[in-house]
This record gives C-alpha cells, sequence and structure tokens, in this order.
C-alpha cells in the first residue's frame, strides 16, 4: 500500500477559492432572482442544506475508506503473522 502525499498549499487554496466563488454565486443568484421573499428563502434554505448534505456525504465516505485501509492493513497484518509462524525462515 502507498502512502498518500499531501495536497499542495496551491491545489488547498484553489478549492477553497472555488467553493468559496460557487457559494457567492448561488448566494447572488437568489439574492437577484425575480422572484418573491417565500421562494428566495425556500431556495436559500435548501442550498444550505445541499451544502451541509454534501459535507455530510464527503466525511462519511473519507471515514469508512479510512476504514476499510485500516481493516485492510490490519488483515495483512495477520496474514504476515500467520505466514512467519508457518514458514519458518521467511522474512
Amino acid at each position: 500500500m502507498t502512502p498518500q502525499m499531501p495536497h499542495t498549499p496551491a491545489w488547498k487554496a484553489f478549492t477553497f477559492v472555488s467553493f468559496g466563488l460557487a457559494v457567492a454565486m448561488l448566494g447572488i443568484g437568489v439574492f437577484f432572482a425575480n422572484i418573491d421573499t417565500w421562494t428566495k428563502g425556500y431556495l436559500a434554505m435548501a442550498a444550505l442544506l445541499s451544502l451541509s448534505s454534501a459535507f455530510t456525504l464527503a466525511k462519511t465516505l473519507r471515514d469508512e475508506h479510512e476504514t476499510n485501509r485500516l481493516i485492510n492493513r490490519i488483515e495483512n497484518a495477520e496474514t504476515e503473522r500467520t505466514l512467519r509462524e508457518a514458514i519458518p525462515g521467511r522474512v
């Protein structure tokens, strides 16, 4: 299993700026839409719920991925230990 390389500062900055621009564009679009205030409020709440759900989904998938990586490392270590015990002289 190869270790993951950390993200570069430029990539992190790009993702933060992209996210900020997307949220700002959505907010500006809702604010300047030619619709009544109740509809704007509904769209704003739906947008916030969508953002919250996207973060929750991403975190859940990442946590599950990390858990599976840990389980695989443990299983590989157990297999390696079993092979060392079963085959004398194996390094």
